[in-house]
């Protein structure tokens, strides 16, 4: 289980805890190491030359020098070829403005890139993500993992998370297979500028999909060639409760079930209460809606309405044990729980729409 861990500043982490839930959806962490592990940052990775020229110009970055910037690259190449062609540009006719906006732009994004390695021999909850990036110095935040199954099945793990600067945020993508390498990238694409993004656990109709907020208000759907590409997005649905009417959000990736995919959702009401509802999608089209719940699965209670941020209960994501759907959660940025639900019970009211 991964968990936003908040220090002094309100700069976040990522951590992790393992443990097992047993036949009685009972949850039991295992002992948690007194000790943090400092990893191995490799910020000379592999880049897409692709990937890093459409990211550039998203951003902006001068047509022409971007051409010229990227001249000699190969397909793949590496931050040291990136700055023997900077050093190239250098000593062309570009006005010196442009020049320096290039080069600028093109370390911020390439230094925006790269990997945490840990030790294979220390326990998970030493290996903490800190932030690492001059786009990440204010936190990196709301980590949604997912097991993600490739068509020839083999397994990676994605996570979609926030990075901020303190003016900014950046949508990042980490991918790991056994929880000791991570690879960080940047998300690309027009529709990938705002925070809130959450992976299915597989491709439908050959495509991955995603959902997303684009406007802060409601939730939308993507659907790409490339897990790191999204230019298209849909609106799927927007506030109908007054706990909604402030905003929606997704809660992490929806779970696969015979009867679609169940999706839990935040709704924000009066006094920036957050509440967590649940919808289900069709299968093989989840941008259509089959059912919703007319009230939350989930409400800050009275022992969960005060904290660091008070009346909030918000989760990144969910897990199917048996018949039962466990939901961790997080409660007022101070806090966790963990909540489960019967499958069964949950879509038998979603289909009826209640």
């Amino acid at each position: 289980m991964s968990f936003r861990a908040t220090g002094e500043g309100h700069i976040s982490s990522i951590e992790f805890r393992s443990g097992i839930v047993d036949k009685n959806h009972d949850l039991y962490f295992d002992p948690v190491s007194q000790y943090v592990e400092t990893p191995e940052i490799h910020a000379d990775p592999i880049y897409d030359r692709l990937h890093f020229q459409q990211k550039l110009e998203e951003i902006g970055v001068h047509t022409r020098l971007l051409d010229r910037l990227l001249e000699g690259l190969g397909e793949e190449f590496t931050f040291d070829e990136l700055q023997t062609q900077i050093k190239h540009i250098q000593s062309t006719k570009f006005r010196s403005k442009d020049k320096s906006n290039a080069i600028d732009t093109a370390l911020w994004l390439a230094r925006s890139n790269y990997e945490v390695i840990f030790r294979r021999d220390h326990q998970i909850s030493e290996r903490v993500i800190f932030p690492v990036t001059e786009n990440e110095s204010r936190g990196i935040e709301d980590a949604r993992f997912v097991r993600f199954v490739d068509d020839d099945s083999s397994v990676k793990y994605y996570a979609t998370f926030t990075a901020f600067n303190g003016f900014t945020i950046l949508p990042q993508l980490l991918e790991t297979t056994d929880f000791v390498t991570f690879k960080i990238n940047t998300l690309n694409g027009k529709a990938v500028q705002n925070k809130g993004m959450a992976l299915f656990p597989r491709k439908i109709g050959g495509q991955f999909v995603m959902l997303s907020r684009q406007d802060g208000v409601n939730n939308y759907i993507m659907f790409s060639d490339n897990a790191y590409y999204w230019n298209e997005t849909n609106l799927t649905q927007g506030p109908t409760h007054p706990l909604e009417y402030v905003q929606v959000g997704n809660c992490g990736s929806p779970v696969e079930t015979p009867e679609g995919w169940i999706a839990l959702f935040h709704g924000v009401g009066p006094m920036r209460k957050y509440t967590i509802w649940a919808a289900l999608l069709d299968i093989d089209d989840p941008s259509k809606i089959i059912g919703r719940l007319d009230e939350p699965i989930l409400t800050p209670d009275e022992h969960e309405r005060d904290g660091y941020v008070p009346n909030v209960v918000y989760t990144c994501g969910s897990m199917i044990h048996e018949d039962e759907l466990i939901i961790p959660y997080g409660i007022a940025d101070q806090r966790c729980g963990v909540a489960s639900v019967s499958i069964p019970e949950l879509l038998s009211r979603l289909k009826a729409g209640g």
